[in-house]
């Protein structure tokens, strides 16, 4: 391993750590940064034959069917619970504004509110809203844990592949 690599396999193991925080605090799309850092790394680091390779095309299919899932899981979900798109929506935009008023708790806090306040004005009644707003959130800590759990397979992956190869 010449020096060049070995300070590419650092850089990309920062990566895919951060990617992984950011998994957990949103302020990084982690799991594209996961699957990034496993991405340079087989291309730069210092892989050799066709390993770096097979450990690729594995996060690539982990991060595809990981990100496929939370979508697909949750969204399920929310349309039996009878939340609306329009009141995720609304959730969203304040958790974006609430990013910025308050950094990092503001876009959960901006999410609930403004998801209340959207199926509030769609019910009419608060009582009725909050079971909505909560399975919303169950909704949302779900896709939070598929893309956890896919962004920590993708590092095991990475970190197989580092010894392996």
């Amino acid at each position: 391993m010449t020096d060049t690599e070995g300070i590419v396999t650092i850089l990309c193991g920062v990566t895919i750590l951060v990617g992984v925080i950011g998994v957990i605090v949103p302020i990084v799309p982690g799991l594209i940064l996961c699957w990034l850092g496993v991405l340079v790394w087989s291309i730069f680091g210092d892989g050799e034959g066709v390993g770096p390779w097979i450990v690729l095309a594995l996060a690539t299919l982990v991060t595809l069917l990981g990100s496929l899932v939370k979508y697909l899981w949750p969204g399920r979900n929310l349309k039996r619970g009878g939340v609306s798109n329009l009141s995720l929506l609304a959730g969203g935009v304040l958790g974006i504004v609430g990013f910025f008023v308050v950094p990092v708790i503001g876009l959960i806090l901006g999410f609930v509110l403004g998801l209340w306040l959207a199926e509030l004005a769609r019910l009419r009644e608060p009582r009725l809203a909050w079971p909505s707003t909560k399975h919303a959130l169950q909704a949302v800590g779900l896709a939070l844990l598929v893309e956890l759990a896919a962004a920590l397979i993708v590092t095991g992956i990475w970190l197989v592949g580092l010894v392996v190869t």
